[in-house]
């Protein structure tokens, strides 16, 4: 089994990457692997909203000169899902939700049932507002979310901080064990016949109140 980690910061080795670390470190000592995937610090488009990605049914973004569709197919190849997070303007950072609110509108359909957690690192606030954004990309792709001992964030300016902050490392730590007995669970149900509902009637309803 495997989870992939994404690391939405612009530093490849900063705070966020040290939280996602530890999260790493925890669900490899549970025998689950672990890829920190970085974020490119190149520009990337948000999402367009021409739907082409529904029309071709491949589940993947018709702009394809960037990162977005090989990290739908990485979580699609991966089991769990944590994605992390800078805290900027009580929020998640930009280049990190331009590029999610491609991979989920183009891929989510392909995602149900894989754990999601959603962590991340800040000063001071902004975290709950941050880590609500974040959540709700799995909630509407049908994969539940990780428990852990508190809200999953960790303060700091740096790594060295974020090591400092000794609930939040706890909390980094339990968030990788709960996803590691998370994805135990299900592979026990997968083996006893227990899968992931399939959609009633077969196909996702859509309603347009205008209409």
């Amino acid at each position: 089994m495997k989870a992939l980690l994404i690391n939405g910061s612009p530093h490849k080795k900063g705070s966020t990457y040290t939280a996602l670390r530890l999260v790493a470190d925890a669900l490899e000592e549970e025998g689950i692997e672990a890829e920190i995937c970085q974020i490119s610090p190149a520009p990337v488009r948000g999402c367009a909203g021409c739907r082409r990605c529904r029309e071709s049914g491949t589940n993947r973004c018709f702009f394809d000169d960037d990162e977005v569709n090989g990290l739908i197919e990485k979580i699609t190849g991966s089991d769990a899902l944590v994605l992390g997070t800078p805290v900027y303007f009580a929020g998640p950072n930009g280049q990190v939700m331009s590029v999610l609110d491609r991979v989920f509108f183009a891929g989510r359909a392909l995602f149900a049932g894989k754990p999601g957690a959603a962590v991340c690192v800040l000063r001071r606030g902004g975290a709950t507002a941050t880590l609500d954004t974040l959540q709700k990309y799995f909630t509407i792709s049908g994969m539940p979310i990780a428990p852990s001992s508190y809200w999953p964030m960790a303060h700091g300016n740096s790594g060295e901080e974020i090591l400092k902050d000794g609930e939040g490392v706890q909390i980094m730590q339990m968030t990788g064990k709960t996803i590691a007995w998370m994805l135990k669970c299900i592979e026990a149900g997968k083996a006893s016949g227990v899968f992931y509902p399939e959609m009633p009637g077969g196909e996702k309803v859509m309603t347009n109140f205008i209409r």
